[in-house]
């Protein structure tokens, strides 16, 4: 896949308030999300490392204890297992960047197909 058209897929719900078109490649999953007003990404980790690209809107995010604003083109990158959450103080739109593929998301895309 040389090219992404995130623009053509199908919108998957990923949780409550979060929602957007995926792609994945043999080792990374892309999210290009949006997220609701008000929607709280609660406390929680996984095993990808993420980077998280603010494109619109104002995000706070709390890793590791360690709390900032994301505004448009600021960036947040997530450890493996890093204690995370987040709140959208405005609708956002965001390209998340997942290393490996996540397979849930493989599996939420075939669900809701």
């Amino acid at each position: 896949m040389a090219f992404i058209n995130f623009n053509s897929g199908k919108v998957v719900q990923i949780w409550d308030g979060i929602s957007g078109t995926l792609a994945h490649t043999e080792n990374s999953t892309f999210g290009y999300f949006t997220i609701q007003n008000g929607t709280d990404l609660p406390e929680h980790s996984h095993i990808h490392e993420q980077c998280c690209h603010v494109l619109e809107g104002e995000l706070e995010f709390n890793i590791n204890g360690e709390i900032q604003l994301l505004t448009k083109g600021m960036a947040a990158f997530i450890p493996s297992m890093a204690p995370h959450s987040a709140k959208a103080l405005t609708e956002c739109k965001v390209i998340d960047c997942f290393t490996p593929v996540r397979e849930d998301f493989v599996a939420l895309e075939k669900q809701q197909s």
